[in-house]
C-alpha cells in the first residue's frame, strides 16, 4: 500500500485536481486507490459527491472531521474504515476495469479542529511532552496502516494549504510526498520552504519518538507542474523560466504537467467525474486527457523507482 501526501503551501495551484484525477486514472488502470480529503474547503469531497448527499449523510458522523474530533475530546476515534464511502458515478466507470475509488470525506468546520488538537500538546515534563506529541501527531499514521486488510494499492491525502497539526498527521502517515505547483513567483518560492519545513518535521518526530521502528522518512516524489498554458507544443517562456530555476534548485519535477484549461476543470467537479475519466470530441480536450495519463504513467513510474 503505498501512501502518498499530496500538499503545497499556496492554495489554487491546483491540489485537488491532481489528487482527483490521478486518483482515478489509477483507479481506472484496475487499482483499488483510497483519497482522504483533510482540506476543510473539502473541494476534493464536492469533486466525487453532492453537497446535498454530504449534508444529509456524511456531515454529522461520516467525515475526517469526526475522526479528529474524537482525538480532540480525548476519545477513541473510530476506525478510518468506517468513515470510508463509494462515489457512485466515478466507481461506475472504474469497476469496468476491475478498480474501485473510495473515499473519506472532509468538513467545512475541520478548521477548527486544529485548535483543539493543540491543547493536547504540552506535559507537565519533557519526556510526558514528547509522548503527547507522538501521540497527537502520530495518530493518523496509525488508523492508515490498519487500513491494510482492505488491500488498497493507493492512499492519496489531499492536504490543506498550511501546516498546522492536520497537516502534519498526513505527512507523518505518508511515505511519499508529491507537490502540485503553478510555474509562477509565488507558488514556486514556497516550495523551498515546504521541504525544509518537511525536513524539519521529520527530525522532530524522530527525535521524540522512542522506538527506531516509529520513525518516518517520507521522501519527496516530486513536484507536478498545473496550469500550464502550451504555446508551439510547450509552456510558454514565462512559465519555462520557473520550471527550470525548480530544477537548477535540485527539485524534483515531473517531466509531464497539467495544462490550464478553465472549463474543463471547472466543468468536472459539477459532473463528479474527473477529466482523466471523461471522453472529449475536441481534440484540445482529448489532448489533455492523454497528458494526465502521461502523469499517471510516470507517477507510478517513478513509485517504483524509488
Amino acid at each position: 500500500m503505498e501512501i502518498i501526501a499530496v500538499i503545497n503551501y499556496k492554495g489554487g495551484v491546483g491540489k485537488t485536481t491532481v489528487t482527483a484525477n490521478i486518483g482515478a486514472e489509477l483507479a481506472f488502470r484496475g487499482k483499488k486507490v483510497l483519497i482522504i480529503d483533510t482540506d476543510a474547503q473539502a473541494s476534493l469531497t464536492f469533486s466525487f459527491v453532492r453537497p446535498d448527499y454530504w449534508d444529509e449523510s456524511l456531515k454529522d458522523n461520516k467525515t475526517i472531521k469526526s475522526w479528529f474530533d474524537a482525538i480532540a475530546e480525548s476519545d477513541e476515534p473510530p476506525p478510518l474504515a468506517s468513515l470510508v464511502i463509494s462515489p457512485e458515478i466515478v466507481n461506475n466507470q472504474v469497476d469496468k476495469n476491475g478498480g474501485k475509488l473510495d473515499l473519506i470525506s472532509s468538513h467545512l468546520g475541520l478548521i477548527n479542529v486544529d485548535l483543539e488538537l493543540a491543547t493536547l500538546l504540552g506535559g507537565a515534563n519533557l519526556q510526558q511532552t514528547k509522548k503527547n506529541y507522538i501521540k497527537v501527531h502520530g495518530r493518523l499514521r496509525q488508523a492508515v496502516k490498519d487500513l491494510a486488510s482492505m488491500n488498497y494499492d493507493y492512499v492519496l491525502i489531499d492536504c490543506p494549504p498550511n501546516f498546522n497539526i492536520v497537516t502534519k498527521n498526513a505527512i507523518i502517515a505518508s511515505e511519499k510526498i508529491l507537490i502540485p505547483a503553478k510555474p509562477d513567483y509565488l507558488s514556486t518560492l514556497g516550495i523551498d520552504y515546504l521541504q525544509r519545513s518537511l525536513n524539519e518535521l521529520v527530525r522532530e518526530f524522530n527525535e521524540f519518538t522512542d522506538q527506531d521502528k516509529e520513525r518516518i522518512s517520507p521522501e519527496v516524489l516530486g513536484v507536478i507542474f498545473t496550469m500550464i498554458q502550451i504555446t508551439s507544443g510547450q509552456p510558454i517562456a514565462a512559465q519555462r523560466q520557473f520550471i527550470a530555476q525548480t530544477k537548477r534548485d535540485g527539485i524534483v519535477v515531473f517531466e509531464n504537467y497539467f495544462r490550464e484549461n478553465k472549463t474543463i476543470f471547472a466543468d468536472a467537479p459539477q459532473n463528479l467525474r474527473p477529466v482523466v475519466l471523461t471522453a472529449y470530441s475536441n481534440a484540445t480536450h482529448s489532448d489533455i486527457v492523454d497528458e494526465i495519463e502521461a502523469v499517471v504513467n510516470e507517477f507510478e513510474g517513478r513509485l517504483g523507482d524509488i
